[in-house]
């Protein structure tokens, strides 16, 4: 009893802790101690806030994930495939959003802009503007601005809806989202600018756009493109088809050359204000997918195969938007007052056009000569 009462007690073995200086946070460098990230160089002496929440974001194989994307879809492709285009770029992550639009820009901008759109209905309806329409003025943004409302619609939920999950980059798709929603909000705009006279004027009639925008012989040609539109596969080209050419050749045909042109005249003072806020939209958006294009066709190893590749989109969406364009000559005679013809107004839109293809590198179509 001895013998146990005084044997000693086991002894475990435990592994022995051995740093290796490998450990996270063990080694130190020059900025070790920064709160500043240096995983990409930014377009000027310092990052902005758009660089830093957007630039690689969205992780990318050829720059972060070298055991791939760490997730696919289950007929093959991982990730963001730039199979999803035709169109090729050296370095997609090159672009940048000349807006710099992120999340918060886009509450900030819309805000503002929905802010204006209130306080302009509210005050016209106080002020009885509406009263001094005539008729023919009425029926026209009854019918007309009410059908383009579904064009915006269309383009907001099919179109760059469609695109911001499909672009390579973080940065192109949240220039892309800003787009949408900006298309939505106009349309909900034009929604609540129908209601608005529907309630002040017994003689508006608030849902006549229905049937202009499904029937009516000088929208279809516009319809037909809008739906085309949503159809295609391609990103790119579907950016290209709808900011480049389509938007172009008949969204600023009919909102800048037209609505924005003669409403004034008509004794409407409300109309351009809310086609306005589209058209600035419009011309946020045309600027990154202007940087994004140019970009595409001075890319050092891909340029000129983008170049030959846009010159067969321009082939394909040109001759269909310019017929959507004249198909809508008749209604630049239904308002009372008439400032500007038609050929006056697309004179001025295929000249813009031709400028921004030029910017962009492209040859003008021979299509708008005629």
């Amino acid at each position: 009893m001895a013998n146990s009462a005084t044997s000693a007690p086991k002894v475990r073995s435990f592994p022995k802790v051995e740093f290796t200086d490998s450990e996270a946070g063990a080694l130190e460098f020059p900025s070790s101690k920064s709160r500043t990230y240096n995983y990409f160089k930014p377009a000027k002496l310092r990052a902005t806030v758009y660089e830093d929440v957007t630039v690689d974001v969205q992780p990318d194989p050829e720059r972060h994930l070298s055991q791939g994307w760490i997730y696919g879809f289950g007929d093959g492709p991982g990730g963001y495939p730039q199979e999803w285009t035709a169109a090729k770029s050296s370095d997609w992550h090159a672009f940048l959003d000349p807006n710099e639009e992120w999340e918060q820009t886009i509450y900030r901008n819309n805000s503002a802009v929905v802010r204006q759109v209130s306080l302009c209905l509210e005050n016209a309806k106080r002020a009885g503007a509406y009263g001094n329409w005539n008729a023919a003025w009425q029926k026209f943004i009854a019918s007309n601005l009410g059908a383009w409302m579904h064009a915006e619609n269309g383009m907001a939920l099919h179109v760059f809806t469609s695109i911001q999950r499909s672009g390579p980059t973080n940065m192109i798709n949240t220039a892309v989202a800003v787009n949408a929603a900006h298309k939505m909000r106009f349309a909900q705009d034009l929604a609540l600018f129908n209601l608005d006279l529907s309630e002040s004027l017994d003689t508006f009639d608030g849902s006549v756009h229905k049937q202009v925008w499904a029937s009516a012989e000088e929208w279809q040609p516009t319809r037909k493109v809008v739906e085309e539109l949503t159809a295609v596969g391609d990103w790119a080209e579907l950016l290209f088809g709808t900011n480049v050419v389509f938007e172009q050749l008949v969204g600023q045909l009919f909102r800048s050359e037209l609505v924005m042109q003669i409403a004034a005249k008509n004794g409407d003072y409300i109309t351009p204000t809310i086609v306005g806020t589209g058209e600035h939209d419009y011309s946020r958006d045309l600027g990154y997918t202007r940087a994004l294009f140019r970009l595409l066709t001075r890319d050092e190893q891909f340029g000129e195969s983008n170049r030959e590749l846009f010159g067969q989109w321009l082939a394909k969406w040109v001759p269909p938007c310019l017929d959507a364009a004249h198909a809508l000559q008749p209604i630049w005679s239904q308002p009372a007052e008439k400032t500007l013809t038609f050929a006056d107004s697309l004179g001025a839109t295929k000249e813009k056009f031709s400028q921004l293809l030029e910017e962009i590198g492209l040859d003008v179509p021979k299509e708008l000569e005629k």
